[in-house]
């Protein structure tokens, strides 16, 4: 049986090119923030609110593409890679299939801000946003579902390539396209839409790229024939991933609400929201990574019968995730006014948004702990329970609790920030206890693991 030191060791090898990957990736929308911020409140505005209605349709859509990397890892450890290169095929006709649906949604999404009545200017700015990241959206989901197929192969270093890529380009678009530069037009917030589709079809080529030519895809065989659209493979694939891709929505859905729902307060409680949830989506990044890494060495226990390495695998990376958000934690509560000045200069939105880090720095632990058991659950395929504890916890309670402080008992701002860690606390509790129940239950009962 390993020691602890190895399971540390295996896991963090894993999930360090993920966290480089997650955080490169997050990280463009982080530079989009910082340079919209030396073009005003209304463009970074704009960008919040823009941001959040694709992150709606593309949480879904990332969601639903996760069940590549669960099963792919469970049919590499069981031994069977070339099933796992047809699933992938299958899963890029799905991929096509959720492009549409994130292209339609984001497109006619200006229903949204005129229901929540978003200030003109802004609504405005942010549906150039949208018309731009939309071209984007093919490459995206192709390029993601060839990730998860790498991921679950136990290969994680494309991702941290590819995700290097990403921001090495889109600093440079940025400063081009935001800004005007090189005889090129100023287009503010909407430039940042045109960089970031431009960015995501470099990765997909790189992506694409990497899996043709390295030697240890070659026995997946994912590109060495032509395979047709087969509905029960698809099926098979939905019937795992539609809950994963429901519950992400649910998570991500209650922090683009919140985004939405603050832009009726006016441009500066917007701006400030923005800063402090994009400094907090940074950071989210390490647990997310390290989510990901535990879902595959699950998985892979799991496909190769072995129940008590799938629960060790699973425990140790929940440790792993609370140590991080202890650090994490500490760091915004000693430095909350130093972190909100890599954002704006803006006196008023430096006080604001530096309150609002308070919150933050709270639920490190809780965010920590379910994104990391969700990604056990992940791993063992059990995901329509934790469905239905994201629509609990992030709306009937976090949501629900984050209105009501904010609207009815004019809290502002604050009140949306402890509705998000009522969600995640309730989440956190009943993700973890779901996996110690389950992982237990594979050791007590033989044959479940298979």
């Amino acid at each position: 049986m390993p020691g602890l030191r190895y399971e540390v060791g295996r896991t963090l090898v894993l999930a360090a090119p993920l966290v480089i990957g997650q955080l490169t990736n997050f990280g463009m929308n982080f530079v989009d923030t910082v340079m919209a911020g030396r073009l005003g409140k209304v463009d970074l505005g704009a960008i919040a609110v823009g941001s959040s209605i694709w992150a709606a349709g593309f949480l879904f859509t990332l969601g639903v593409l996760l069940a590549v990397s669960a099963t792919v890892s469970q049919l590499d450890g069981a031994g069977r890679p070339r099933k796992a290169g047809e699933f992938t095929r299958q899963a890029l006709w799905l991929a096509l299939a959720l492009a549409a649906g994130l292209i339609g949604l984001v497109v006619s999404a200006g229903w949204v801000m005129e229901a929540l009545e978003v200030e003109e200017t802004v609504a405005e700015l942010a549906m150039g946003y949208l018309h731009a990241i939309a071209w984007g959206a093919p490459a995206l989901v192709l390029m993601l579902t060839l990730r998860f197929f790498s991921e679950g192969a136990g290969y994680t270093r494309p991702t941290m390539y590819v995700g290097l890529l990403g921001i090495a380009c889109n600093i440079p678009l940025n400063w081009l396209l935001m800004f005007g530069n090189l005889g090129f037009p100023r287009l503010g917030a909407v430039g940042a839409g045109w960089a970031t589709a431009i960015v995501l079809w470099l990765q997909l080529l790189l992506m694409v790229a990497w899996i043709a030519r390295r030697p240890q895809y070659r026995v997946f065989g994912v590109f060495d024939r032509y395979s047709g659209p087969n509905l029960r493979e698809i099926a098979a694939l939905l019937k795992v991933g539609l809950p994963i891709g429901f519950m992400v929505l649910m998570e991500g859905g209650m922090f683009a609400a919140s985004a939405l729902l603050v832009g009726i307060l006016g441009a500066l409680p917007v701006a400030a929201h923005q800063v402090a949830m994009n400094y907090t989506g940074l950071v989210f990044m390490v647990p997310l990574g390290l989510s990901g890494a535990i879902t595959v060495r699950v998985g892979n226990a799991i496909g190769r019968g072995d129940p008590e390495g799938a629960r060790r695998a699973g425990l140790v990376g929940i440790g792993i995730a609370m140590v991080f958000a202890i650090a994490s934690a500490g760091v915004i509560l000693l430095f909350p006014e130093a972190i909100v000045r890599l954002y704006t200069t803006d006196a008023e939105v430096i006080a604001l948004a530096a309150s609002l880090l308070l919150f933050a720095a709270i639920f490190q632990l809780s965010d920590g702990l379910q994104v990391a058991a969700a990604g056990a659950l992940r791993g063992m395929k059990d995901t329509r329970i934790p469905m239905l504890y994201s629509v609990v916890a992030y709306w009937m309670i976090g949501m629900s609790v984050g209105w009501w402080l904010t609207f009815r008992a004019d809290w502002g701002p604050a009140g949306m920030w402890i509705g998000i860690l009522s969600g995640l606390s309730v989440a956190a509790v009943l993700l973890s206890a779901r996996y110690w129940r389950l992982s237990r239950r594979l050791i007590r009962v033989p044959g479940n693991a298979a």
